[in-house]
């Protein structure tokens, strides 16, 4: 098939790529002249595992391409992916102004039948904008041309996105037209070699849905265990056992149970907050997603406070390592990272902060914590060890999984770690001599 992908960010490049590797034509769309430039010679803005090479081999295949001119791409196309940003508004709602302008200018250019699919996270009514947005701009011309705007969301992690869409646990169609239900079907059957059965046919609205509420209930697992965390601290509990203990259970499992710093990323954080402006919008109080964004809130800053409690109040004059800086591994994405709150906290205090992330490390300091005084950076893991009070492990990269405990031992001015992913062993810490603090454990 031709497709036409507009918006080069995450979604839209992982998507268009994938697509392109199945032997469709595939044309992504964005209003970023360089950065088209440089994704046609296979630069790619955004570090994700395996996307580079797989943008440079089929741009070599001439099975992808980018461009500015939507209007063009547009009269050659069959199926219109918008995947363009749903940034948060200043209420929590999710921002569409992106997406509708995409639909003008798709009503403005389109020639021919069109199936237009909602790729980008979207509120529940939003393809019915898309069409009124759309039918409008053909009114406008005096045309009459078929199209039906579907959803089909999008259900990618960070670092591990290619897997996830070449081999999807689901894929979620929504539309309320037989014959643009068949046609994502056949786009979408390649990837799934011997069942269909994952492949998942609804109304819109209801896909629409599906994606908030795959998001919030992921956020509200974490959210939990993290309070879980807090309560086993206060009572003299292990945590790290307790999930165990509950893990096991084949109706609870161990995704997404793990204590930790909180949640980041750009989905979680927007989409919980979407979906409670949603529910408040149609008169409902959605106590429970109320709360989990509340204990993340909180929870982001628990390592902070470990630090405070053994360093007291004013930490002026006191210098701290940060292992990990994005807010999960295999990404360089740092949106609502916990590591910013932590860092922010600890500066504000008169702390001076030494970081290393593999991959985050340009984003820290041009974006996200290019404003905070007294935060530098290293080339390794160890650089930025000597003579600091104590080590703050944020982020699970792998790297920081077995690390010489030896060198971070002679390193440190005092052998201690707040260890804000539970990665090491309180017994290993212990016959280490290390002073070691972790979460949901004194």
């Amino acid at each position: 098939m031709n497709l036409t992908v507009i918006g080069t960010g995450y979604v839209g490049l992982v998507s268009g790529t994938c697509f392109a590797e199945m032997g469709n034509k595939v044309t992504c769309i964005d209003i970023d002249l360089k950065k088209i430039e440089n994704l046609n010679v296979g630069i790619i803005p955004i570090y994700e595992p395996g996307l580079e090479a797989l943008v440079k081999r089929n741009v070599t295949n001439n099975t992808l391409s980018f461009s500015t001119d939507l209007s063009k791409n547009l009269k050659k196309c069959d199926i219109a992916f918008i995947a363009v940003g749903t940034p948060m508004g200043e209420d929590g709602s999710a921002d569409l102004q992106y997406v509708l302008q995409v639909a003008k200018e798709i009503g403005q250019s389109m020639n021919n039948s069109l199936i237009v699919v909602d790729k980008s996270t979207v509120p529940v009514g939003t393809a019915d904008k898309v069409t009124e947005t759309i039918q409008k701009e053909l009114d406008k011309r005096g045309v009459s041309i078929n199209f039906h705007v579907v959803s089909n969301p999008e259900f990618l992690k960070e670092g591990d996105a290619i897997n996830d869409f070449m081999k999807p646990d689901r894929v979620v169609i929504g539309s309320n037209d037989e014959g643009a239900t068949n046609k994502m079907r056949t786009l979408y059957t390649p990837f799934f070699r011997s069942s269909m059965d994952r492949l998942i046919t609804m109304d819109v609205r209801s896909a629409e849905m599906t994606k908030y509420v795959a998001n919030a209930m992921l956020a509200t697992k974490i959210s939990f265990m993290n309070e879980v965390a807090n309560i086993c601290e206060l009572v003299g509990a292990d945590v790290n056992k307790v999930r165990i203990g509950i893990g096991s259970d084949s109706r609870i499992g161990y995704s997404f149970i793990y204590p930790g710093s909180g949640y980041g990323g750009s989905c979680f954080p927007k989409d919980v907050k979407a979906l409670k402006k949603t529910a408040s919008s149609y008169g409902y109080d959605a106590q429970l997603i109320s709360s989990v964004e509340d204990v993340n809130n909180r929870q982001k800053l628990v390592v902070a406070k470990k630090v405070i409690n053994r360093f007291g109040e004013d930490l002026s004059g006191k210098t701290f390592a940060i292992w990990g800086l994005s807010f999960k591994p295999e990404t360089d994405d740092m949106r609502e990272a916990p590591s910013i709150y932590i860092i922010k906290e600890l500066t504000n205090r008169g702390a001076k902060i030494r970081a290393y992330d593999p991959k985050a490390m340009d984003e820290a300091k041009h974006f996200y914590l290019k404003d905070i005084q007294n935060v530098t950076y290293g080339n390794s893991k160890y650089e930025i060890l000597q003579n600091v009070d104590a080590l703050l492990l944020l982020t699970e990269w792998k790297e920081f999984r077995s690390p010489d405990f030896d060198e971070i031992h002679n390193q440190l001015k005092n052998p201690i770690i707040f260890d804000g992913r539970n990665q090491y062993s309180d017994i290993l810490m212990a016959e280490r001599n290390f002073e070691y603090f972790q979460i949901g454990k004194k």
